[in-house]
């Protein structure tokens, strides 16, 4: 439901601690921002937003950049009313979408004076253009074809690596491009200066972090999510593994499944854009890994035991 090129949790007491001390300590403290204050509610370039009080209405602005309530309500309304309903309380998230659109024709169009290009008229030919410049460097090892194959044979079939290695190329590029994409998404506010309305995104927090993921992700457990679907081969070949995980393991680590066609705003917040995809994250709730395809229960433990997580059955 996301357009790729622009893709994808309670600290109130310690914090009020924490701003006694530098009161005490330090008088002008510096500016608070969104990944250090509400960690896990950015995903890509709002995470260094600083947190401050805007103008009534207005919930984020970056020099010519400014967006307002009205902006947002009216983008969320173009959605199908089912979608409407989840992105309510993911509000954050579409106004990232919209920043990150804004922020990147800006820094686009910059990039286009300083290379002498004429910038083209539609944004997204211009972020576009902006982006095959960033990646056009990117490439695939054919030890990385090797080792996704291997990695993921059971999608695989009969089909041999060299019958599917262009297939393979073509995928394994693509990703590496988007993941540099990526990168360069997240970094916006440590080149450009992002402001956003403390009180509202203080209210988004609450409402975002009501989920069965970041519910897990805070609950001080290890965490396993697998996002997939019903009908889809590899997905179906996960779905007794979890159940299996989930028994045997009960009370040492969290099992989540995340219907990804019933759950798009949440599927989308953590970026899945094929299934499935198993994330993994630590105690304090962060993402240490993710895996793409059919993934065995026998690697599922190894890549808990290689986080220094060492599971034993109830």
């Amino acid at each position: 439901m996301t357009n790729r090129s622009f893709r994808a949790y309670s600290l109130a007491s310690l914090l009020v601690f924490c701003w006694s001390l530098n009161a005490i300590a330090a008088p002008t403290a510096g500016p608070q921002h969104v990944k250090d204050t509400y960690p896990g509610l950015a995903s890509g370039a709002l995470g260094s937003a600083k947190l401050t009080v805007l103008p009534v209405g207005v919930l984020l602005r970056s020099g010519t950049v400014k967006i307002t309530r009205k902006d947002l309500d009216a983008e969320i309304a173009k959605y199908p009313k089912p979608i409407i309903e989840q992105l309510k309380d993911n509000a954050f998230f579409v106004l990232e979408r919209l920043a990150t659109s804004d922020l990147l024709t800006v820094e686009a169009g910059s990039w286009a004076k300083q290379n002498n290009r004429k910038p083209e008229d539609d944004r997204n030919e211009l972020i576009k253009a902006y982006f095959d410049a960033l990646t056009g460097n990117v490439a695939v090892t054919d030890q990385e074809l090797k080792s996704f194959y291997e990695d993921n044979k059971g999608m695989m079939g009969t089909a041999t690596f060299d019958k599917v290695r262009d297939q393979l190329k073509a995928y394994l590029l693509d990703q590496k491009r988007q993941e540099a994409v990526d990168a360069r998404i997240r970094s916006i506010g440590q080149r450009m200066s992002i402001e956003i309305s403390k009180s509202w995104t203080a209210k988004q927090y609450t409402l975002a972090m009501n989920n069965p993921v970041d519910k897990a992700r805070k609950s001080g457990k290890p965490t396993l999510v697998d996002f997939g679907a019903s009908g889809c081969r590899p997905c179906d070949m996960m779905t007794p593994i979890l159940d299996s995980l989930k028994k045997e393991y009960a009370g040492k680590v969290n099992v989540v499944f995340i219907h990804v066609g019933k759950e798009q705003v949440l599927a989308a917040r953590y970026g899945i854009q094929s299934i499935p995809v198993q994330v993994f994250f630590d105690k304090q709730g962060k993402e240490v890994f993710r895996h793409e395809g059919f993934y065995p229960k026998e690697d599922i433990l190894a890549q808990f035991r290689e986080r220094g997580i060492n599971l034993h059955k109830e």
